[in-house]
């Protein structure tokens, strides 16, 4: 799930010229979401390093799932409330975020290879640099693209869903090959997002809302990430 409208229909006037503001906005941007990946990368080796931590929360149901429903809670909150947050508030709650995912996700360092999972990270990162470059670059409206992917997000969250209870090979490859789809266009549009957002936030509040954009993108980059692991990773004997 992602907070794909946020952004105020009206510009807010601003004493810097637009380059500078979407400039200042983006380096905020991925900075904010090059850490939120650094601290679920720490979390999720922490945790795969640790074979009680391991059984404990994943033979536990109730604090799995206790954390998963935390996990959205705390996306839905930045999404909702991003005009009335603080910038430091914002901030908690998305390294907060990043250490949750870490954790529900560090059974994939344990399921798949190290050198796959390497392998599939440079992969991801080469996309995602690649699609973002394009999304900020290109004049070409990516809006009704992002409907379309909306719905196409919807769909691989109800299969998901499906899939839990129904288990399939042919239907988790269908899932993987969507999802990569989707994620890849999402990427794309959720970075010419952000230039509007740039133009569009109200004065004092860069902070909240580049935490924001930094969740938005950092859900693009985890969910290709996984997606992609699914066709390259190789699972240990």
């Amino acid at each position: 799930m992602a907070p794909y409208e946020v952004v105020p229909n009206a510009a807010v006037a601003s004493p810097f010229s637009s380059a500078e503001r979407v400039s200042t906005f983006l380096r905020s941007v991925y900075g904010w979401m090059c850490a939120g990946l650094a601290v679920t990368a720490m979390t999720a080796w922490f945790i795969a390093s640790s074979p009680a931590l391991v059984a404990t929360i994943f033979t536990n149901r109730p604090l799995f799932w206790g954390l998963v429903i935390a996990q959205f809670g705390i996306v839905l909150v930045l999404s909702a409330r991003v005009e009335k947050l603080s910038a430091s508030t914002a901030s908690l709650l998305f390294i907060v975020y990043s250490a949750l995912t870490g954790v529900t996700i560090s059974f994939v360092l344990l399921a798949y290879t190290g050198e796959s999972v390497t392998s599939t990270f440079l992969v991801t990162a080469g996309m995602f640099g690649g699609l973002a470059a394009y999304g900020t670059a290109t004049r070409r409206s990516l809006d009704g693209l992002g409907q379309f992917l909306f719905m196409g997000l919807l769909g691989v969250v109800l299969a998901s869903l499906v899939g839990m209870f129904w288990h399939s090979d042919g239907l988790q490859f269908v899932i993987s090959f969507i999802g990569v789809i989707v994620f890849t266009g999402l990427t794309a549009y959720d970075a010419q997002r952000l230039k509007a957002m740039a133009l569009a936030m109200p004065e004092g509040q860069t902070g909240s809302y580049a935490i924001v954009g930094a969740l938005a993108l950092y859900l693009d980059f985890i969910n290709l990430f996984l997606f992609l692991l699914r066709f390259l990773g190789n699972r240990r004997d």
